[in-house]
């Protein structure tokens, strides 16, 4: 598929019909999902346990959900995981994370990888492989927990693991064509996985019309490594667009945590102006618009002290922002996949914080006010440039600017990622641009970004350059935020 057949525009439903025989016909446990199946099982499903309705009263009541990231190989290991969640950790919504295999479409080896699992009595798999557990599999998951439950991937091509997980009963979807491409994988075009992106959608639209509605959610952090707020919340913006053209409703845009506490709650009070800006359009007034907070996506200290330091840094960021949800680490992060007791760990320190937060207010500043427009104004620089380049097409506009430079994900992996974009952090330890690639922003933008990085020169007697920003991104793993010589 070239550029020039994507566009920002409603799947036909016999071009939706057509794509969805193969889609289905790619595994096994794709034949028998039937769409009208999947409506009468979300009709069943007790309001509590929906995840739209569930963010929905978050935002209407002003409060914070708590979610951890879990999954094993095994059907009912992944359920005593949850449970254990829900009920030992006190979860208000409840993840099912995807295996690496599956992700991937290589359902062949998360065959053998479920199949080693149970011979060797412990999960072999770093998730759970939704696809070949099929219908039957994914329905006991969502059955045997009393809280909302959302597939978390990192998926290219999560038409099939749509379907399945859909079809079972799952009530929120999160990815998206950029921030599940261009992070995660080296060669996929992003043209193809937008559209493939657009077929999820399409899918979640089905079911909205049909009365179920069902949760979908960007990837906010996308490398988790010294991303700009208005890198994100450029394309959380067009991933936002695309879904709601294909009938999503219920939208989460995420964030996740840069660093400085000033410039992370700026991000979030920003990314709530700007959803409301552009995604508040004629034809999407109904969209239920939420966001979600990630806590530090970056390296951990191996200390578990530290690493609980680091939770509650972040915990503190959305007590004060509001998300209407926080998505949780371990003390475990440095060490690999947690054990089920120190996400519970995570959860209860999250929770602290929050609680002790709770009757507290956002302290307005007005270097809090500053900031957030000035990350108004660069994402404004970046959708602006996007806009015209696929001349008033959002799709075509993402892969062209994607082709220009125009965007540009620090430190991602992709081919079709420019990867000229450099950040730095300045002496406060916010995020700033060193070196700005093709990025469209405009000269007094990057006249303040460079007086800001100035200050941290002076301060630390050395000029600005890729070792600062090595320093940086080791920084938080040692003991500080900003990577300072010794």
């Amino acid at each position: 598929m070239g550029p020039t057949m994507l566009e920002n525009k409603k799947l036909a439903e016999s071009a939706f019909d057509t794509q969805r025989d193969a889609v289905l016909n790619t595994w096994p446990t794709g034949e028998g999902v039937r769409i009208e199946d999947g409506v009468a099982c979300h009709a069943e499903i007790a309001p509590e346990k929906n995840f739209a309705m569930a963010m929905k009263t978050a935002r209407d009541e002003g409060r914070v959900l708590l979610q951890p990231r879990a999954g094993v190989a095994l059907i009912d290991e992944h359920i005593k995981l949850l449970k254990y969640l829900e009920q030992e950790g006190a979860a208000d919504l409840l993840p099912t994370t995807i295996d690496a295999y599956t992700r991937q479409n290589r359902y062949r080896e998360a065959q053998n990888g479920i199949e080693k699992s149970r011979q060797a009595e412990t999960s072999l798999l770093n998730g759970f492989p939704a696809v070949n557990h099929g219908l039957a599999g994914c329905r006991q998951v969502v059955e045997a927990v009393a809280k909302p439950i959302q597939v978390r991937h990192g998926t290219p091509d999560a038409r099939l693991l749509a379907e399945i997980t859909l079809a079972a009963g799952f009530t929120s979807f999160e990815g998206g064509g950029i921030s599940y491409n261009i992070p995660y994988t080296k060669k996929v075009p992003l043209e193809k996985s937008i559209a493939d992106w657009q077929y999820v959608d399409r899918l979640v639209g089905i079911y909205e019309a049909r009365g179920i509605r069902i949760n979908r959610e960007p990837f906010g952090p996308l490398t988790g490594t010294l991303v700009p707020p208005f890198v994100s919340h450029t394309i959380g913006l067009i991933e936002g667009l695309l879904a709601l053209e294909q009938g999503v409703r219920s939208l989460t845009l995420g964030y996740g945590q840069a660093g400085n506490i000033v410039q992370d709650i700026a991000a979030i009070v920003s990314m709530k102006e700007l959803a409301d800006e552009y995604l508040l359009k004629p034809g999407f007034e109904d969209a239920e618009l939420t966001t979600v907070f990630h806590q530090w996506m970056g390296g951990f200290p191996e200390d578990e002290a530290k690493a609980f330091a680091v939770i509650a840094w972040g915990s503190v960021v959305a007590g004060f922002a509001k998300p209407q949800k926080i998505i949780i680490k371990t003390p475990h992060e440095a060490m690999g996949i947690p054990t089920r007791e120190a996400n519970a760990q995570g959860l209860k320190a999250t929770r602290q914080i929050l609680s002790m937060l709770a009757d507290q207010r956002l302290f307005e500043t007005g270097q809090i006010r500053s900031e957030a427009d000035m990350i108004k104004r660069e994402t404004g620089n970046l959708m602006d440039a996007v806009v015209a380049l696929g001349e008033g097409d959002i799709a075509r506009g993402a892969v062209a600017a994607f082709e220009a430079g125009i965007l540009d994900v620090p430190f991602a992996p992709s081919i079709y990622n420019n990867g000229k974009i450099i950040p730095i952090r300045d002496n406060e330890g916010f995020l700033r641009i060193f070196s700005k690639g093709a990025l469209p922003l405009d000269d007094e933008v990057m006249a303040y970004h460079r007086a800001k990085i100035r200050e941290r020169e002076v301060a630390e007697g050395r000029p600005a350059s890729f070792q600062m920003v090595t320093d940086d991104i080791y920084a938080i793993s040692k003991g500080k935020l900003i990577g300072r010589p010794k």
